[in-house]
C-alpha cells in the first residue's frame, strides 16, 4: 500500500512541468498573437490607403466580391498584390536575415549587410544587359518590365551563390569573427556593386533605364504571377527553417556544442545560407533591392520574444512583413501623389538601427 502510494506521488511528465515556464511560453505565443492581428490591421489600411481613399464598408464588399465599380479594379489589380506583395517580401527577408545571424552566429548578418542582396543584383543586372531581359513597356505603370523573370532570378540567384561561397569559405577556413564577416560583406557588396556600374555604362538607354529601376525596390511592380512565385519560394524556406529551428538554437550555442548534439554543422551552415540566397535571389529579381528589413526585424523580435529560434523565427516573419507593409503605406503617402520606392524608407530606417548595433557593442548583449 505505502508504495502504491509512493507511485502516486511520483508527478506525471505533464505537472512535471513548471507553470512559470507555461506561462511564459503562453506570453510569447501571444506576443506573437497580437503582433499577427496587427498585420491584418496594416494589411487592410495599406489596401485603402492611396490616391483614392477606401472606405472600410467599401473595402469589404470588393474582397467579398461584390462588384463597386473602379474601386474593384483598383483593389485587385494594384492595392492587393501590392500589400500581399510586402508581406511576402518582408517575410521573407526576416527569416533570411535571423537564419543568417544563428547560422553564421553574427547579430548583424542578414542578405544586405553580407553583400548577397547586392551580389543578387548585379546578377539581375547582368541578366537585363547581357541577356536583353528587360524592356520599355507602355502597359505597366512604371514603364518597365521584365520579360524573362526566369533568366533574371537564375542570374540573380549564381551571383547571390558566389557571393555566399565567399562568406562561407572566410567562416569556415579562417575562422572570421562577426567583426570581419561584416567587412567582408562590405567588400562584396562595394564590388558587386561597382559591377553594377560597369554594366550600366556599357548599357543602351532601355537596358539602363531598367537596371536603375531595379536598384530602387519597389513592390509596386509585383504582379499577381510574381506574388505566386514569392510565396512559395517564403512558404518552402520558411518550413524549412522551421525545422531547422532546434539546429540552429544549438548553433547559437557554438559549433562545438552543436556538434556534441549531433548536429551536422557544416551541412546546416551550407544549407540554410543557399536557400537564403535563393529566396534574396528572387526577392530582388521581381522587386529590386529592399535592404535592412533582414537587420530590422530579427533584432526587434530578439527584444520582444528572446533568442529561442522556435519563437523568433515565426515573430520575425510577422515583423517583417508588417515592417514593409508601414514602410509601403508612408512610402504611397508621404509625398502624395507621388510614391517613393519602398527601399528607401526601409533605409532610412535600417541605417540608424545599424550604426547603432554597432556603436552600442552588439556583441554584449
Amino acid at each position: 500500500m505505502s508504495s502504491l502510494k509512493t507511485r502516486s506521488q511520483i508527478p506525471s511528465p505533464k505537472t512535471a512541468i513548471d507553470p512559470n515556464y507555461k506561462k511564459y511560453i503562453r506570453r510569447k505565443y501571444l506576443k506573437i498573437s497580437l503582433m499577427l492581428g496587427l498585420g491584418l490591421v496594416f494589411l487592410m489600411f495599406s489596401i485603402a490607403t492611396g490616391s483614392v481613399k477606401i472606405a472600410p464598408l467599401d473595402l469589404i464588399q470588393v474582397l467579398l466580391g461584390n462588384p463597386q465599380g473602379n474601386l474593384t479594379t483598383i483593389v485587385w489589380n494594384i492595392r492587393l498584390p501590392r500589400s500581399l506583395a510586402a508581406i511576402a517580401v518582408g517575410s521573407g527577408l526576416g527569416m533570411t536575415g535571423v537564419a543568417m545571424q544563428s547560422i553564421l552566429r553574427n547579430p548583424l548578418g542578414s542578405p544586405f549587410t553580407l553583400g548577397i542582396a547586392n551580389a543578387a543584383a548585379f546578377g539581375a543586372a547582368l541578366s537585363i544587359v547581357i541577356f536583353h531581359t528587360g524592356e520599355v513597356s507602355i502597359r505597366s505603370a512604371t514603364g518597365i518590365t521584365i520579360n524573362n523573370p526566369w533568366t533574371t532570378t537564375v542570374s540573380a540567384f549564381v551571383a547571390a551563390l558566389v557571393a555566399t561561397a565567399v562568406l562561407l569559405a572566410i567562416a569556415r577556413y579562417k575562422r572570421a569573427s562577426p567583426e570581419v564577416m561584416i567587412l567582408v560583406g562590405v567588400a562584396i557588396s562595394s564590388l558587386f556593386a561597382a559591377g553594377t556600374m560597369f554594366l550600366q555604362y556599357f548599357a543602351d538607354d532601355v537596358q539602363l533605364a531598367a537596371v536603375v529601376f531595379w536598384t530602387f525596390g519597389d513592390l509596386g511592380r509585383a504582379t499577381w504571377r510574381d506574388l505566386g512565385f514569392m510565396t512559395v519560394a517564403v512558404g518552402l524556406s520558411g518550413l524549412y527553417f522551421w525545422l531547422n529551428r532546434w539546429n540552429y538554437n544549438a548553433i547559437d550555442a557554438g559549433d562545438e556544442t552543436a556538434i556534441g548534439l549531433g548536429v551536422n554543422v557544416s551541412q546546416v551552415r551550407l544549407v540554410g545560407l543557399i536557400i537564403a540566397s535563393l529566396v534574396t535571389a528572387l526577392m530582388v529579381s521581381f522587386v529590386g533591392v529592399i535592404g535592412f528589413v533582414g537587420l530590422v526585424a530579427p533584432h526587434a523580435m530578439r527584444r520582444l520574444v528572446g533568442d529561442d529560434l522556435r519563437f523568433l523565427i515565426p515573430a520575425t516573419a510577422i515583423a517583417g512583413a508588417n515592417l514593409l507593409l508601414v514602410s509601403d503605406i508612408v512610402a504611397r503617402t508621404i509625398l502624395s501623389p507621388q510614391v517613393l520606392p519602398v527601399a528607401i524608407l526601409t533605409a532610412f530606417m535600417g541605417a540608424p538601427l545599424f550604426i547603432y548595433l554597432l556603436i552600442r557593442g552588439y556583441g554584449s548583449g
